[in-house]
């Protein structure tokens, strides 16, 4: 969530550590030229329908304007029809009524926040639990809320991990979309230990948190790397990891793209791609025009 492309030490970060997903680009295709839509929820909509996001009813993050519309057919649903277990896990951003919660629209295990991020409501049905924080957060787990202990994004990895911990020895393949909501503003990080690496670097408050952010998204993505190499699942597992629009911290690497977030330019939609199947495909860049609307009728 607002991670972009230029924050992944293996396209020429200077500063961040990603070692886990240095190693995930080493080992998956990459699409180089891989574009989504240059805001969060019109990207969600777009990857879990196949369809541009205006076609779905959704134009803008807040105001309603984020609500899925009822009748579009969903990449869960899809798969779901096809004998797959789904789970949700981190952030929705794509309608808080009853009618559009993720487990109307195709998902069976859902552990998520609501809103658009941690904590932020907005008038009408767009919202969090009021004054949730990022450190413990109150998170709604199938319906229910229930107080977590950790960080944010620990908390969703944990959730998703133990989900699949539950899924393997069954003869019923998965699905699962784990959707942090980090690095998104506000910027708390983890904990001082993850901001060490980027203080005395010349970068602002706000960036050494945007890093840290990174950094343990990248910690997250190793143990689940190394849990599918344990379960014996990483042959039989394509993992695929996007991000959903340009990054938001001004002045910072990007890779030499113009703009950012929320704009129209490649620094607001070229995002990193890279699809991991160990014996089914050979690592490597393709360089052909690829996007979100792409995802749900390649999986189809």
């Amino acid at each position: 969530d607002d991670q972009g492309y230029g924050e992944i030490g293996a396209h020429g970060n200077p500063i961040l550590r990603t070692p886990n997903l240095e190693r995930l680009h080493a080992e998956s295709v990459r699409f180089t030229d891989f574009h989504v839509s240059p805001t969060c929820a019109p990207t969600r909509a777009a990857l879990i329908t196949g369809r541009h996001e205006f076609r779905s009813g959704v134009t803008h993050t807040i105001a309603e304007r984020e609500r899925l519309d009822l009748k579009a057919c969903t990449l869960p649903e899809a798969l779901k029809s096809a004998g797959y277990a789904t789970g949700l896990f981190g952030k929705w951003h794509l309608g808080d009524g009853p009618a559009y919660h993720p487990s109307r629209r195709g998902f069976q295990k859902t552990v998520i926040h609501g809103g658009g991020g941690i904590g932020q409501t907005y008038p009408g049905s767009c919202g969090d639990a009021p004054g949730n924080t990022y450190h413990d957060p109150w998170v709604l787990a199938d319906g229910r809320w229930v107080k977590s202990a950790g960080y944010c994004t620990d908390v969703f990895f944990d959730a998703a991990l133990e989900w699949l911990d539950e899924r393997r020895g069954k003869r019923r393949p998965f699905f699962a979309l784990i959707t942090p909501n980090a690095p998104h503003d506000p910027f708390v990080s983890p904990g001082p230990e993850w901001e060490a690496p980027y203080q005395g670097r010349g970068l602002s408050t706000n960036a050494v948190a945007y890093y840290a952010m990174i950094a343990n998204i990248d910690a997250n993505v190793g143990r689940l790397l190394d849990r599918l190499d344990e379960w014996h699942l990483a042959t039989r597992t394509l993992v695929i990891f996007l991000t959903d629009n340009g990054h938001s911290v001004p002045g910072l690497y990007n890779a030499g793209m113009r703009g950012a977030k929320g704009g129209p330019y490649q620094g607001g939609t070229r995002v990193p791609s890279f699809w991991r199947w160990p014996g089914q495909f050979t690592p490597g860049d393709r360089p052909q025009l690829a996007a979100h609307l792409d995802v749900f009728p390649t999986l189809a």
